[in-house]
């Protein structure tokens, strides 16, 4: 790998660096077998009411507290009656080691996500504990029903449904119903901060993690409003809060694999959309919690509908919400694959993907498949590649007349510069000759950076037994009760021989501090071991697949360079002396015109 191969990734990671900070999507109509059968939504012409309930009560007997699980589809929710919550989300189909994913992520003092809260108040949790009912509705919904009765402090009674809708399907939505309606007609008691409730979901998504100080991991928040793409959260002191004038159509927590996504059905209900961001030392590092804050009604009864998405951010699971005609729910509108990572190389990405399972198909193990498609991107840039490599070899072969240059201007190193440059310009030398095809290179690792790290078909993938057991993680061999500074306390392997393998690539593909004048010396010598040093903190935490592309490549241009130094060098040095000869008996021959 060349000098200018080097600076072109350099550029490409600070390119996805950048891309990723600012980078990281929804909309579907109401199922009625969410909804209780028969029931009749009674409104009455009403004003708004003032600033009411904010202290309410629960009434009648509590029922039974024990937390449930359903198991449906691709799901194993457990419920928790106590808010009329959920405490766990498991994809049965997604493993996280031996277990399936967890997708909520919380400490056992955290509010449990699909928590209501009184108003716009979100310190008053509606904690009390619903009674609860399960059955399977004809279309193959498992529906979840809980309700209670409440009343406020002036004396003000109504009642609280929630219905949670899971498909048996293997779909990933899931439907949420929240009803409340009063037993006399009256406008619903419930208005502070002119909102009715507050719907959160959170406080994370996981899987768990330790750390998401880098590139390699991440949570991000984002809303998508009405008629405009997916745009992420910027957090002022921790909170953020959506554009007042612009309606909702749906907000996002998103890790690199996996999603929620939050819609409001209901047209009109959203007052607000809010996230906010707490670090934390203990429990769970980093909190992202959703709120949708309902705005107050005149009305005596209320049913609001939700769709929420928790699943795999997988584009033909995505896109499956895009048609009506495809998903149980009917759902369509929201560009669900927004949420998706992507760049301006994003079809790029997908050629190349179609090439990686291809490989895989023939040999199934993404490691085998990462190491061909490498080979054969390294074969199809080969022609832009050999001018580089040329390049190379020519300035070896300079070597003895750079040294000459060297000691004629041992200590003056802007005269060594004029003289290489002289040298380079007789022997039609141009150091920066494969700058352009880098350049023509260069979106081949933007897009190829991209395809490695957030693949999903990577997550989980075992390269070598013991080694290398998930290519969308790194590779740990080893873990210390220490924490080492900038590393943590985890041993990695790859990162340490992709280091290596720079350096080693580095020192054969350039002409070192012996071919090299002046300050160019230094630089050399800084590209050759510093870069290597800076990339192996960049890349410490990457993933295997990853690492593993990085060093194939080093690998291959090592054994390139090699190649064609053997090969091309002494054909240099011939020509080279050919020329010397042949300007020297030029020079005689008008040395004996002059005599004559």
């Amino acid at each position: 790998m060349d000098r200018n191969t080097i600076i072109a990734i350099v550029l490409s990671v600070i390119v996805i660096t950048v891309g990723m900070t600012i980078q990281t999507a929804f909309f579907p109509p109401e199922i009625p077998a969410v909804a209780e059968e028969g029931t009749v939504v009674e409104t009455i012409d009403a004003t708004l009411p003032g600033e009411s309930g904010s202290s309410i009560e629960a009434t009648g007997e509590n029922p039974d507290s024990t937390p449930f699980t359903v198991t449906a589809g691709s799901y194993a929710i457990t419920f928790d009656p106590k808010g009329a919550s959920v405490s766990s989300i498991k994809l049965t189909e997604h493993l996280d080691g031996e277990e399936p994913v967890e997708l909520i992520f919380k400490d056992a003092d955290d509010e449990n996500a699909f928590m209501l809260y009184v108003g716009g108040d979100k310190s008053q949790p509606i904690d009390a504990v619903f009674s609860h009912t399960e059955s399977v509705n004809s279309n193959g919904l498992n529906i979840v029903s809980f309700t209670r009765d409440f009343v406020t402090s002036d004396g003000k009674p109504f009642t609280i449904t929630k219905q949670f809708a899971i498909p048996d399907n293997g779909e990933y939505m899931i439907q949420l119903s929240v009803g409340i309606k009063t037993p006399d007609g009256s406008p619903i008691p419930l208005n502070v901060s002119s909102d009715m409730y507050t719907l959160s979901v959170g406080p994370q998504i996981g899987p768990s993690f330790r750390s998401i100080s880098n590139n390699y991991d991440y949570r991000r928040v984002s809303v998508r409003y009405d008629g405009k793409g997916r745009s992420d959260a910027r957090f002022n002191d921790g909170v953020f809060v959506s554009d007042s004038d612009e309606t909702v159509d749906w907000m996002s927590l998103a890790g690199k694999y996996f999603a929620f996504i939050l819609i409001p059905e209901s047209d009109g209900i959203i007052a607000s959309a809010e996230a906010i961001q707490t670090s934390n030392e203990t429990g769970v590092p980093q909190e992202n919690i959703i709120y949708l804050s309902r705005s107050a009604s005149g009305e005596s009864s209320v049913q609001d509908m939700y769709s929420f998405y928790a699943g795999p951010k997988v584009k033909n699971i995505l896109s499956v919400y895009d048609n009506a005609d495809d998903n149980i729910f009917r759902i369509e509108g929201h560009d669900l694959t927004e949420i998706l990572d992507g760049s301006w190389l994003s079809w790029l990405e997908t050629i190349l993907n179609w090439i990686l399972q291809f490989f895989y198909k023939i040999i199934p193990n993404y490691g085998v498949a990462i190491i061909l498609l490498t080979v054969l991107i390294k074969l199809l840039l080969q022609p832009l590649a050999k001018k580089g490599m040329d390049s190379t070899a020519k300035m070896s072969a300079l070597t003895p007349k750079i040294n000459e240059i060297k000691e004629r201007y041992p200590d003056d190193p802007e005269a060594q510069n004029a003289a290489m440059a002289k040298l380079y310009k007789e022997e039609k030398i141009n150091p920066m000759g494969s700058c352009l095809p880098m350049l023509i290179q260069f979106p081949i690792f933007i897009a190829l950076y991209g395809l490695l790290n957030t693949n999903f078909e990577l997550r989980g993938s075992m390269f070598i037994p013991g080694w290398i057991p998930d290519l969308s993680i790194p590779d740990t061999i080893f873990t210390l009760s220490f924490s080492i500074p900038l590393l943590g306390n985890q041993i990695h392997l790859l990162p340490i021989l992709y280091t290596i393998s720079m350096i080693f690539s580095m020192k054969i593909t350039q002409m070192g501090s012996q071919t090299t004048a002046g300050s160019q010396a230094g630089m050399m010598n800084f590209m050759t071991y510093g870069m290597p040093i800076i990339f192996f903190f960049i890349m410490y935490n990457a993933p295997s697949g990853l690492l593993l592309y990085w060093s194939t490549v080093n690998v291959i241009s090592i054994g390139q360079q090699i190649f064609v130094n053997k090969k091309k060098k002494n054909v240099y040095a011939e020509q080279i002396a050919e020329r010397d000869a042949e300007k020297l008996a030029k020079k005689e021959a008008k040395r004996k015109n002059r005599r004559k």
